[in-house]
């Protein structure tokens, strides 16, 4: 492991704290690119304009129409938590521009797969739909879209996947990552472009003449459930996102929110009004995608529709249980998985350049959780199988991968799907993330072939786990007030979260938690005791060592202490 402190250009940070930012953000924003204050306005105004996405005029037209002769929609979601986020979405905005027949439908992750398939698109013909529109999927459903329009319905396709080579035949595509759009953000969530669909739909409707600026309705409410699927589904947080998610955190901290969301961080045990981007992925979005996983996503899109705030609270309670479950699930996989991988090596030899598990006994739903448990483990990209329970696809293989920095995951695949013909069935994804099919009896040829792939793409500094650092934490910033601070700006992918990094002396350490599997220690942080805890590390640490950490807050009896947090350690 290696604990590298990033560059923080010194006129930059000094420029960002001459316009009024705090001297320590100022360093954090600096060392991420941030080159001036205005780049840190989170105002709506400041978002990119939506001209920009193609096929978005073309697809608010259609949707105008629509709404004009009352004809029925339909949106196909996808069952995660940024589908989830878009179906409700879509849902609640075009309600709120005046459309009154709105169905959706959610694939079943084990019957149907991923996306907009030819018996879903007959579903959605038999419920009655004259619109079949797509949210966070559909870029890659060209048989979909086919047998859609060869029944009869419009399409429109909103999504944010990197395209196939053949890009569906929709009435109207709405993608940043499709060939041709110009979009300055590639990062949109699939949940950011339905909302900015709607933004040019309001636009379209203002135009026709339905109401004007002081009548139109107020879309704001929804970006509560914009910034939960951006958060949820870990794209890059770049500035426009992250307008998108401060936003949505100011409206959730100032208690407006569907009463679905307040009722999840009821029952997560965290508190609305101090929410933060970690409540998103670590709190609300794990329940939300546990329905997906391992039961229906319906669940979690009625629980984000829902006014009622009783029936909020039921359903959040049904997603939390789900969820439970969901983790010890994983937890058993995740053992059992980890044993698969370690014995593709000695304890004295380095991980193979790339993992692939598969056990017969693993739950389809958990796939993904369980590779990416892995990766951060062995710090190699891995791909977890379990079999498929579809009618008429037995034998086959259903795999979740993800990756490190430095191996796209999708192109990876790609490659493997070219030189070994008839192995994948099917496939899709983005660098960090994918998914695919194996055709029965395939296993051991992916295996080797991804393996191959991983020589050929990795070299020796790529494959050595690396924690980027903001360097030292000066003493006068070990305090709880400013960690509350750090905590309320917007961190997530791509905008890393503050991490420091230090040479500490240990005073104490111990094994806590009910599995002893944590640990707890006393540490000397300038000539001041501190607690630390790493969490899932059991090995003692010597002292003098060179520490690398996030910042907590540990309350205990009304008192509130900084806590480190620690993500990894080099021995000095």
């Amino acid at each position: 492991m290696k604990i590298v402190a990033r560059d923080i250009p010194p006129r930059t940070a000094w420029a960002l704290e001459q316009a009024g930012i705090h001297p320590l953000l100022a360093r954090l924003y600096a060392a991420r690119g941030v080159g001036s204050a205005a780049e840190l306005d989170d105002g709506l105004a400041r978002l990119l304009p939506p001209a920009g996405l193609r096929g978005i005029q073309t697809a608010a037209a259609l949707l105008a129409n629509a709404i004009a002769h009352d004809l029925r929609l339909c949106i196909v979601a996808d069952y995660d938590c940024d589908g989830a986020t878009a179906c409700a979405v879509a849902v609640r905005g075009l309600r709120l521009l005046g459309a009154r027949h709105i169905d959706y439908l959610v694939p079943d992750r084990v019957i149907d797969g991923y996306g907009l398939t030819a018996p879903i698109a007959q579903r959605v013909k038999d419920r009655g739909a004259d619109v079949l529109l797509t949210v966070d999927n559909g870029i890659g459903s060209t048989e979909g879209i086919a047998q859609a329009s060869a029944l009869g319905l419009r399409t429109v396709i909103t999504d944010h996947h990197l395209p196939s080579a053949q890009v569906p035949a929709a009435d109207a595509i709405v993608n940043p990552n499709q060939p041709g759009c110009g979009f300055a953000s590639k990062h949109l969530a699939g949940v950011g472009v339905m909302f900015y669909l709607l933004l040019v739909l309001r636009a379209e409707l203002r135009t026709r003449g339905v109401f004007d600026a002081a009548t139109q309705p107020k879309l704001d409410a929804l970006l509560p459930l914009v910034a939960l699927g951006t958060v949820a589904d870990v794209v890059v947080l770049d500035a426009n996102n992250r307008r998108l998610v401060a936003q949505g955190l100011k409206r959730i901290r100032a208690g407006a929110m569907p009463a679905g969301m307040a009722a999840l961080f009821n029952v997560a045990g965290r508190k609305a009004a101090a929410a933060t981007t970690f409540d998103f992925g670590f709190a609300l979005g794990p329940r939300i995608n546990a329905a997906g996983r391992l039961a229906d996503m319906t669940i979690g899109i009625e629980c984000l529709l829902t006014d009622d705030p009783s029936r909020a609270d039921a359903l959040a309670r049904t997603l939390d249980s789900i969820n439970r479950e969901r983790r010890d699930i994983e937890g058993g996989m995740r053992d059992q998985a980890l044993l698969l991988a370690e014995n593709l090596f000695t304890d004295d030899a380095e991980p193979p350049p790339a993992i692939s598990v598969f056990d017969a006994q693993f739950h389809q739903g958990v796939v993904g959780i369980v590779a990416s448990r892995i990766k951060d483990k062995l710090h190699r990209p891995t791909f977890v199988f379990a079999a498929s329970n579809a009618p008429g696809h037995e034998g086959e293989l259903k795999g979740s991968g993800r990756s490190i920095a430095g191996f796209h995951l999708r192109d990876a695949i790609d490659l493997i799907a070219k030189r070994h013909p008839g192995v994948l069935l099917q496939f899709g994804g983005h660098a960090m993330a994918a998914g695919c099919t194996l055709a029965a009896g395939q296993f051991e040829v992916f295996e080797q072939a991804l393996a191959q792939v991983a020589r050929e793409w990795l070299d020796a500094a790529t494959l050595t786990r690396r924690i980027d650092t903001d360097g030292p934490l000066a003493p006068q910033y070990c305090r709880a007030d400013l960690v509350d601070t750090l905590h309320r700006e917007v961190w997530g992918q791509g905008f890393a979260p503050p991490t420091f990094s230090e040479e500490v002396q240990v005073l104490s350490q111990r094994l806590v938690g009910a599995d002893k599997n944590h640990l707890s220690l006393k540490l000397l942080h300038h000539g001041q005791p501190v607690d630390g805890v790493w969490f899932g590390h059991t090995e003692q640490l010597p002292s003098p060592v060179l520490l690398a950490f996030q910042l907590g807050v540990n309350e205990w009896r009304g008192e509130r202490k900084v806590q480190f947090l620690i993500e990894g350690a080099h021995l000095l």
